[in-house]
């Protein structure tokens, strides 16, 4: 049995209306027992696999969190507790929307790495560090706040991999079309690769991706240029530890991490068409990330692959 919380938290520093995130928290439970169980529907965690992993999920730009509630059902059946958030913010100066959070202040050429770059990543997880200490809740003392995964989607995945070493607790980093190749608009010189911590780190993306297509443009970028995989190349030193993945899933487009698709916003129409059958492609992504979860998240000598897909590691 899967249960989900829905939590709000603050924004510190942001004004109202734009100050709020809406949490989603993802944990296996135990069916209810008692009287106040079953008129809440706060069902007891599952203790069998606690303390649980956390992964930490920042959504794209003007995708709703529930896209990704069909991962977060995946994840937390095999033992992590996920939390996803929709945030309404500015996206962009003087647009407004569903942001992962992103502080264009920090993430130009004299500020970039001398600070977190999203405003929300802070709050959430001291809303689960709450979770977790709260003697009454249904989370009490089950969440492993030493073993959390931060991901995302699109530019929640560029928030990631931002901000993979600046928050306590954050031992693995991943995204799913995003890339830390740097807009132009920033201010910095075309091409320019910002760099991401030395954290253990999963880049997936799809073969058939014209969203970034689209998009490159704004990083300078010549048609044949693949931002992700130039991430995967030059964001870490040489000698960095890593191990850093790049995973490339044999007929994925942008949005093929998002279940159900919302056609009435983001920009899936400047997506390519799906070269395999949609379920079988979140599949392949569950896969990549269940095994990059337990070799370093549960220490499990697991290999970080899946059919479908070509993977390479430095």
């Amino acid at each position: 049995m899967i249960r989900c919380l829905y939590r709000a938290a603050r924004v510190p520093g942001a004004l109202p209306p734009h100050d709020t995130l809406h949490a989603r928290v993802y944990y296996p439970a135990l069916p209810p027992t008692t009287e106040a169980e079953r008129m809440t529907g706060e069902l007891p965690v599952d203790r069998t696999q606690a303390p649980l992993p956390v992964v930490l999920f920042c959504s794209g730009i003007n995708v709703p969190c529930a896209g990704y509630g069909w991962l977060a059902l995946r994840l937390a059946a095999a033992g992590y507790a996920v939390a996803l958030y929709d945030y309404v913010a500015e996206t962009l100066p003087g647009a407004v929307g569903l942001t992962p959070g992103l502080d264009l202040e920090w993430v130009r050429p004299d500020t970039y790495g001398t600070g977190p770059t999203c405003p929300a990543i802070g709050p959430l997880l001291d809303l689960l560090a709450a979770l977790n200490d709260r003697p009454d809740g249904p989370l009490h003392a089950a969440l492993d706040l030493r073993r959390v995964a931060l991901g995302g989607h699109s530019a929640g995945g560029t928030v990631a991999l931002h901000n993979g070493g600046y928050f306590q607790g954050v031992a693995a980093v991943f995204a799913y079309a995003g890339h830390t190749v740097a807009s132009t608009l920033l201010g910095f010189p075309p091409g320019t690769v910002l760099s991401i911590a030395d954290k253990p780190t999963l880049l997936m993306r799809g073969d058939r991706d014209g969203v970034i297509a689209a998009s490159r443009g704004r990083y300078g970028h010549g048609p044949a240029d693949d931002p992700i995989a130039r991430t995967f190349a030059e964001a870490l030193p040489a000698t960095a530890c890593g191990p850093v993945y790049d995973a490339l899933i044999e007929g994925a487009n942008h949005l093929a991490i998002v279940h159900p698709q919302d056609e009435t916003t983001a920009r899936g129409f400047l997506d390519g068409d799906l070269g395999r059958p949609a379920e079988a492609i979140r599949e392949t992504i569950v896969e990549l990330l269940l095994a990059f979860f337990a070799r370093h998240l549960r220490g499990a000598p697991v290999a970080v692959g899946a059919d479908h897909t070509f993977v390479r590691s430095r």
